[in-house]
C-alpha cells in the first residue's frame, strides 16, 4: 500500500550464490577524482561548495563538494543509487560521483543558477505571472516524478531549483537532507535547517513524507511571486514554528491572485492527508491562465 519504492514482495527463494554487492560497491557511477577539473567556484552553503568544472576535459558539469563530516560516504553511496535511478527532464542529472572524502556529486550544468539568485538578481526579476506559474509547473511536473516513484525530496525551496535557458527549471539535491549529520541541521531547530519551508508535522516530529513536500512547494510558491524574498518576513525560525502551529499561514503576498494564494493555502493544510499530490498541482498550473484565471491582465509587478 504505503511502499517507498525500497520494498517488494518475496516472490521465491534465491539459490545460494555470491551476493551481488557491486551496486553498492564502486561501480561506473563513481569516478577518478582526477577526471575532475573545478574550474569557477558558483556558490556555497552550509555544507557544501559548488563550482562549475570540466569531466574528461571536455564535459561541463557542475560539482558538489561536500564538506568532510557532512554525512557518512557510506550512507551516501547507497541514496545514490537510488539517485541515480531517478530520470526525469525535471531532475536535474546525476553523472558521477566521488565517494570517499570529500564527497564530489557531478550533475548537469545548469548556466542560470538557482532559482532563488535568479528571480532576486537575475532575470528572474522582471518575470510576470505567466513566466512564473510555468516555472511553478516545471517544479510540480519534477515533483509529480519523484511522488510516482515513491521517494521524497525533503528539501525543496527556490535555492534547490536550477534555471537554465529558455527559463528551464530542474529539481537539485533531493533526497540528500535525509543524510546530513550535523547537529544544528538534525536537531531541526538549528540554525541551518530551513525551519520556514518544511511543515510543520516534520520540523517538530521529523515526519518527513511526500505531503510536507507539498507544503515546501507552497512556500516555494511565495518566493516566486516575491521574486526570492524570504518567507515570512519579520519572524524568527522559532516564531514561525510557533505561530504556524497555532494555525497562522503567510497572508496573499502583493499583487498575487487570490486563487493562487488559495493553492498555497491547500498546500499549508494542517493534515498532510488533506494537502493536494503533485499531479494535481502540476495540471492546476499548467491550466491555470485557461481554467482559472482566463481574464489575467499584466501589472506592474506581476
Amino acid at each position: 500500500e504505503k511502499a517507498d519504492g525500497l520494498c517488494f514482495n518475496l516472490t521465491g527463494i534465491a539459490s545460494s550464490c555470491t551476493p551481488q554487492t557491486s551496486g553498492l560497491a564502486k561501480d561506473a557511477w563513481e569516478v577518478a577524482r582526477d577526471s575532475l577539473f573545478l574550474e569557477k567556484k558558483l556558490g556555497q552553503g552550509c555544507f557544501a561548495e559548488v563550482w562549475l568544472g570540466t569531466w574528461n576535459g571536455n564535459t561541463k558539469v557542475a560539482i558538489k563538494t561536500l564538506k568532510p563530516g557532512t554525512m557518512s560516504p557510506e550512507s551516501f553511496l547507497e541514496e545514490a543509487q537510488i539517485m541515480k535511478k531517478l530520470k526525469h527532464d525535471k531532475l536535474v542529472q546525476l553523472y558521477a560521483v566521488v565517494s570517499e572524502e570529500p564527497i564530489y556529486i557531478v550533475t548537469e550544468y545548469m548556466n542560470k543558477g538557482s532559482l532563488l539568485d535568479f528571480l532576486k538578481d537575475g532575470e528572474g526579476r522582471a518575470l510576470k505571472l505567466p513566466n512564473l506559474v510555468d516555472m511553478a509547473a516545471q517544479v510540480a511536473a519534477g515533483m509529480a516524478y519523484i511522488e510516482r516513484m515513491n521517494y521524497i525530496h525533503r528539501d525543496l525551496r527556490s535555492a534547490n531549483i536550477l534555471v537554465g535557458n529558455g527559463l528551464i527549471c530542474k529539481i537539485a539535491d533531493f533526497g540528500l537532507a535525509r543524510l546530513i549529520e550535523d547537529n544544528e541541521y538534525t536537531a531541526r531547530q538549528g540554525a541551518k535547517f530551513p525551519i520556514k519551508w518544511t511543515a510543520p508535522e516534520a520540523a517538530l516530529y521529523g515526519r518527513f513524507t511526500i505531503k510536507s513536500d507539498v507544503w515546501s512547494f507552497g512556500i516555494l510558491l511565495t518566493e516566486l511571486v516575491t521574486k526570492g524574498r524570504v518567507p515570512y518576513p519579520g519572524m524568527n525560525n522559532r516564531e514561525v514554528l510557533e505561530q504556524v502551529e497555532r494555525g497562522y499561514r503567510m497572508p496573499c503576498p502583493q499583487d498575487c491572485p487570490i486563487s493562487l494564494h488559495e493553492l498555497m493555502i491547500h498546500c499549508w493544510k494542517k493534515d498532510p492527508e488533506e494537502r493536494p499530490t503533485f499531479e494535481y498541482l502540476q495540471g492546476f498550473l499548467e491550466d491555470y491562465f485557461t481554467a482559472t484565471e482566463p481574464q489575467y491582465q499584466p501589472g506592474e509587478n506581476l
